[in-house]
């Protein structure tokens, strides 16, 4: 059974930083795709960006492509996310998740192409 904690999470005012980070354990996670998700109150959850088994390939959504990057430290069994410039629809619920099949491919920014979750950390971002 894989297990995911994310850490990273909390307060920050609009126009500053977070690096989220999510630890695995219990399973392979070198041939995993890893992908953070979120999830506003009232909203369904949503992608965010993904990251192969390699580090390789990476994708992110619209809203956050140019401002948060994805990356993996395979050796930690470890993924991250730099969030920068941070803007007030940026707060939610964070999530990490695995995806059994390692590679970006078919409808990966989709909540049920993933197997494992974390439990999801806060981050609230002020104006």
């Amino acid at each position: 059974q894989v297990q995911l904690v994310e850490s990273g999470g909390g307060l920050v005012q609009a126009g500053g930083s977070l690096r989220l980070s999510c630890a695995a354990s219990g399973g392979t996670f070198s041939s995993y795709r890893m992908g953070w998700f979120r999830q506003a109150p009232g909203k369904e959850r949503e992608f965010v960006a993904a990251i192969s088994w390699s580090g390789d390939s990476t994708a992110y959504a619209d809203s956050v492509k140019g401002r948060f990057i994805i990356s993996r430290d395979n050796a930690k069994n470890t993924v991250y996310l730099q969030m920068n410039t941070l803007k007030p629809e940026d707060t939610a619920v964070y999530y990490c998740a695995a995806g059994l099949t390692g590679n970006l491919g078919f409808r990966f920014t989709r909540p049920d192409r993933y197997d494992y979750w974390g439990q999801g950390t806060q981050i609230t971002v002020s104006s």
